[in-house]
C-alpha cells in the first residue's frame, strides 16, 4: 500500500503540464522473434504502466494549482490507445507525434523529437515521464529531453514536497538505493517518477466516454520543425531468439546435511561447474 504524501501548494499561477506517455504491449505479453524482428504477437496495446504514475501525479498538481495537462506520445499513425487512457484518466488534451521518418529511432533521437514537440506546446512548467517503458526499459529518455531543453532533470521522484508556480520552484524527494534524497530546483523542469509516488486512479465512466470521442491531433516532423534527417546511433538490424536449452531437475537426497552437500559438490565437479 502506497503512502499518501501531501503536496504543499501556493495557489497563484496555474501550471501548464505535459506528460510524455508511450503505448506498449500488455505486461503479460510474450516476446517472439519473426524473420529477425521482435513481435509481441496479438497482445493488446496499453498505456505503459510506469507512465500511469506520471499521469496521476500531473493530474494531482493540476487539481491543486489549476492549469492543464497535455499528454504527448510518439508512435506510428493510429497508436492512440495510450493517449486515450491518459484522456480517460483526466488529461485535458492529447497529441500524437507521428511521421514515417521517426520509425526505428533510438532514445537519443526520440528525445530530439519529444523536445521539439514540447517546444511547440508553448510555455510548459513541468514535463513528466514514467521511470521507464516496459518494452525497451531504457529509462534515460527523460534526462535526454531535459538536456535538449536546457531544463533541470529531477529523476526517480518518489514524492513532490512543494511547488511554487509564482516563484517557479519545486522541491522533491528522489528514491535512491541508499535512501531518499531531497532536491530543489527551478521551473520549468523535467521529472521522472517511480511507483512509490502515488496510486494511479481508475478512469471514470465519463472519462472513458470522453476519450472514446476525442479527436487526437497528429503532429508530423514538419509540424514540429524537424526537417533534418534523424539517424539513430544504435540500431538493431536483426534480433535472434536465444537457443532453447533443455534442462533437467535432479533432487539430491541424503541422510544428513553433510552428505547432501558432499553429493552436490561431486555433481558440480562432474558437470564441470566447479
Amino acid at each position: 500500500m502506497h503512502q499518501q504524501t501531501s503536496i504543499q501548494t501556493v495557489k497563484e499561477d496555474p501550471l501548464n503540464i505535459v506528460v510524455c506517455v508511450k503505448q506498449t504491449p500488455d505486461t503479460a505479453a510474450t516476446v517472439i522473434v519473426e524473420d529477425g524482428k521482435v513481435s509481441w504477437g496479438d497482445a493488446p496495446l496499453v498505456l505503459n504502466p510506469w507512465d500511469e504514475y506520471a499521469v496521476e501525479e500531473a493530474l494531482r498538481l493540476k487539481e491543486a494549482h489549476g492549469g492543464q495537462v497535455t499528454a504527448i506520445s510518439l508512435g506510428p499513425e493510429g497508436a492512440t490507445e495510450a493517449l486515450k487512457q491518459a484522456l480517460a484518466m483526466g488529461c485535458d488534451t492529447a497529441i500524437l507525434v507521428s511521421d514515417p521518418k521517426f520509425a526505428g529511432l533510438d532514445s537519443l533521437q526520440v528525445s530530439k523529437v519529444l523536445a521539439a514537440a514540447v517546444k511547440k506546446v508553448g510555455e510548459v512548467d513541468l514535463l513528466f515521464f514514467g521511470r521507464a517503458s516496459v518494452d525497451s526499459d531504457v529509462g534515460i529518455t527523460g534526462s535526454q529531453v531535459a538536456r535538449r531543453l536546457g531544463w533541470p532533470a529531477l529523476t526517480l521522484v518518489a514524492a513532490i514536497r512543494s511547488v511554487d508556480p509564482g516563484a517557479k520552484s519545486i522541491s522533491v524527494e528522489r528514491m535512491l538505493d541508499e535512501g531518499r534524497q531531497k532536491v530543489s530546483g527551478p521551473l520549468p523542469a523535467v521529472m521522472s517518477v517511480v511507483k512509490e509516488i502515488n496510486e494511479p486512479r481508475y478512469p471514470s465512466f465519463m472519462g472513458i466516454r470522453k476519450a472514446s470521442k476525442a479527436e487526437i491531433p497528429v503532429w508530423s516532423a514538419a509540424d514540429i520543425d524537424l526537417t533534418e534527417a534523424l539517424e539513430p546511433a544504435v540500431a538493431w538490424p536483426q534480433v535472434n531468439m536465444p537457443p532453447k536449452v533443455d534442462t533437467q531437475c535432479e533432487l539430491i537426497e541424503g541422510g544428513s546435511a553433510e552428505e547432501i552437500a558432499q553429493k552436490l559438490v561431486d555433481r558440480l565437479v562432474e558437470e564441470k561447474v566447479i
